[in-house]
């Protein structure tokens, strides 16, 4: 059923830009903290290369996969089917953390569209590929993108996601650093 790969092949891009949906996981070394999955959408994802990854974090509620990731660089992904044949794929990896203030966050950058709310870009280096039959996943069928992420963002303007994230995303759930008050800025 499961199959291992060597790298991110062709065939597995084209499915996972076919998907809406994707998983982010990670957690801290404490064997007491909290796991952490976080479902993403919108137009943030980039397959880099075979074995390399990013997505454009947007501001939320929270940061715990900048803290972890600050922590210890462990990360998974996943991608499951609601439509069509089912299938699950996950990528294993180690990631950090861009920052605007990064070198190379412009370089980054360029590669997603503008959002407001723009805080980082988590960047990994993929060291496993594989699926899965994804038997047991529910069929749904995509309406479409919600904007009210964008919305909430544009309305708060830069001052106001600068304070938001000073107070929500500095530190995670289990009391980790996750951003600096300073960065995490829209750009």
């Amino acid at each position: 059923m499961g199959k291992l790969y060597q790298e991110i092949t062709p065939e597995i891009i084209s499915w996972v830009k076919q998907q809406h949906l994707f998983f982010v996981s990670t957690a801290p070394l404490a064997s007491d903290g909290h796991v952490n999955c976080s479902p993403k959408g919108l137009d943030t994802l980039r397959i880099l290369g075979p074995r390399q990854i990013a997505y454009l974090d947007l501001t939320g509620s929270g940061a715990e996969t900048i803290a972890h990731l600050r922590e210890n660089g462990r990360i998974v992904f996943m991608f499951c089917a609601l439509e069509g044949s089912p299938k699950i794929v996950r990528f294993h990896g180690k990631g950090e953390v861009v920052t605007p203030d990064s070198p190379v966050w412009s370089e980054l950058r360029s590669f997603f569209p503008t959002y407001p709310g723009a805080r980082a870009i988590i960047h990994a280096q993929i060291t496993r590929v594989s699926d899965s039959c994804g038997y047991g996943v529910p069929k749904y069928e995509y309406v479409e993108e919600r904007d009210t992420l964008e919305r909430w963002a544009e309305s708060k303007n830069v001052e106001g996601l600068s304070l938001y994230r000073g107070q929500k995303n500095a530190r995670s759930i289990d009391d980790l650093p996750s951003l600096d008050p300073g960065n995490g800025k829209d750009t």
